[in-house]
């Protein structure tokens, strides 16, 4: 009877003892992963992620280049032109900025979000101001999102 009763703990062994490794495999892995240094987040551009920036950024200055044809549209009154002009070539600036906000350092991303979004309120409100026929506030938007856009190039590093 005996016999049978070791017999019977060493089969129950013999099969507890892989699962027990496997179990020591997952809190050995579990163990180091919690142990290991994390990875530091860079304060600085390096030299190559403000060459990928450039990239991201070409645009995006094309864009602010191009924003005196919105201020002739304005002068002149040309309110369709106005509505198309934010429609049409400033239509995907947004999506543009927005990868470019990304890609910037954890320090920079939240303002530079933040002046995107501005941007386009303003332009938004400008659109309204184009539906109202009212140049006053079509030239107050129009000026406010220049310094937005100004401000929004001014976080992007440039080479030296």
């Amino acid at each position: 009877m005996m016999s049978l009763v070791v017999n019977r703990n060493h089969s129950l062994m013999s099969r507890l003892r892989p699962i027990l490794s496997l179990i020591l495999v997952f809190v050995a892995i579990f163990v180091v992963s919690c142990g290991s240094p994390k990875a530091s987040v860079p304060t600085t551009y390096s030299p190559e992620k403000i060459e990928q920036l450039q990239v991201l950024v070409e645009p995006i200055t094309e864009a602010r280049e191009k924003m005196s044809v919105l201020q002739e549209l304005i002068a002149d009154q040309n309110w369709i032109d106005i509505q198309t002009y934010i429609h049409g070539p400033l239509g995907g600036l947004r999506q543009q900025m927005r990868n470019l906000s990304t890609s910037l350092l954890p320090k920079d991303q939240k303002a530079a979000a933040d002046l995107g979004k501005e941007l386009f309120n303003r332009f938004e409100r400008l659109d309204a101001a184009a539906k109202e026929r009212s140049i006053s506030a079509a030239q107050s938007q129009y000026r406010q999102a220049v310094q937005d856009f100004d401000a929004y190039l001014d976080l992007i590093p440039q080479a030296s």
